[in-house]
């Protein structure tokens, strides 16, 4: 059995921290969860995990930081939710500590779910008809939202208006279908082995998404082939078609998710993978289009940035021998929050004092621009399936670059080119 997967000790009276799930999650069949504002966490793979801690020099500024295991159990809280707990692993307090968690939600009023029943019902003397009547509304409550999310969960476009004068970055936070789905699959399969083991390792690494106020997320599946060289029969078949009936065989990439906030209307968009195999060439274009139009005009100042990541990225993959990616998603991220705008007749003056409050009480007076550039960031995530003549152990080993995976990267560059150009830039 793989060391990954073996019976954990877990430090007797450690303090647990509360993961919640990652609502920027957009792709992917792995919940990833939030174990603080700067770090995630998600089940560990033990492929994925070597690929960390031996991945070249080179290739970690195209990756998340990897910052260690802790291990993960699920309890029940005071309102008998399902909850995952992270504790670190014994004699390992080092993850744990490195880690910033000054925003973590600790294990404070969490209790043991086999305790739960005596607490309530004898410990604080709620009346039984009370507890009866409360845990009848609750159950039309849950039903109700699970109707509501199971209907989400179909919608392989969805458009959410936010208002206006809200928060944006806090109302995401409880709109983003992808996430919700994986994390209620997670819980469920940790549920449905609680007979057997309630003890998980997950790896932590860096939030992507942490800089960004409002994260514009596009999840893209990259290369000619996904199944990986221990896939079964059937899997690899299944895979294959996929390939097939998408534009990963014909460009190498294809959308596995998308999170876009459109500020001309004030909605969020999310677009889910199954859409995403359905899309033609044309319609790949489309949605990348789409993914940096923010409603009112195309975001030109991120297109040049994302091509000289792409190109850096290319040139990096090209000199990596024996790697293949098989299933991997590339990740570009940027801020969908408006930048402050200014007129193009204005002084400098009056770029020292022009807020967004006083830029959007005048739009529409004078022609505007955005103040300075936008970051965008371009990372490689998921690499269960990553083989390397460097393991060791792998029955088949591969030579020279991963030409799918470079392939799909030009075909990405040549479109955002021609995107570029056709816009005027």
């Amino acid at each position: 059995m793989s060391p990954a997967f073996r019976a954990m000790d877990v430090e007797p009276r450690a303090k647990g921290i509360l993961l919640e799930p990652f609502v920027h999650q957009v792709g992917g069949h792995s919940c990833v969860l939030r174990f603080n504002e700067t770090t995630l966490c998600k089940p560990l793979v033990p492929r994925e995990h070597q690929f960390y801690e031996t991945l070249p020099a080179e290739m970690r500024k195209f990756t998340p930081q990897y910052k260690g295991v802790v291990s993960v159990r699920f309890e029940e809280d005071e309102d008998r939710n399902l909850c995952l707990i992270a504790y670190p692993l014994k004699g390992d307090h080092g993850t744990m500590d490195s880690v910033d968690n000054s925003d973590c939600e600790p294990k404070s009023k969490l209790l043991r779910w086999t305790n739960k029943k005596h607490h309530v019902l004898e410990t604080e003397k709620i009346p039984k008809d009370w507890v009866r009547q409360h845990r009848k509304e609750e159950k039309m409550k849950s039903h109700k939202l699970e109707e509501e999310f199971e209907w989400l969960k179909k919608s392989e476009v969805l458009y959410y208006s936010v208002e206006k004068k809200g928060n944006v970055s806090s109302q995401l936070k409880h709109y983003n279908p992808w996430s919700m789905k994986c994390h209620q699959q997670q819980l469920q399969r940790m549920k449905e082995n609680a007979k057997h083991r309630n003890q998980y390792k997950f790896i932590l690494l860096e939030n992507l998404t942490s800089r960004y106020e409002v994260p514009c997320v596009l999840d893209l599946k990259m290369g000619t082939r996904q199944h990986g060289d221990d896939a079964s029969e059937e899997k690899a078949a299944n895979q294959i078609r996929k390939c097939q009936q998408s534009t990963s065989a014909v460009i190498g990439v294809r959308v596995c998710g998308m999170q876009v906030y459109q500020a001309g209307s004030g909605q969020l968009m999310f677009m889910n993978k199954y859409h995403g195999r359905k899309l033609s060439v044309q319609g790949f274009k489309e949605a990348l289009f789409q993914f940096f139009h923010n409603g009112r005009y195309l975001r030109r100042e991120l297109l040049g940035p994302v091509l000289r990541k792409l190109t850096e990225l290319k040139s990096v993959l090209e000199r990596q021998e024996s790697y293949r990616f098989y299933s991997s998603s590339l990740l570009v991220i940027y801020d969908g929050k408006e930048r402050p705008e200014v007129a193009l007749d204005s002084d400098a003056e009056d770029l020292e004092d022009l807020s967004e409050e006083s830029a959007d009480e005048s739009a529409g007076a004078y022609a505007y621009k955005p103040i300075g550039t936008s970051s965008v960031d371009v990372r490689m995530i998921d690499f269960a399936h990553t083989t390397c003549r460097l393991y060791g152990e792998d029955s088949v080993v591969h030579e020279g670059q991963d030409a799918g995976y470079i392939f799909g990267l030009q075909s990405l560059i040549d479109i955002v080119t021609e995107i570029s150009e056709e816009s005027g830039e």
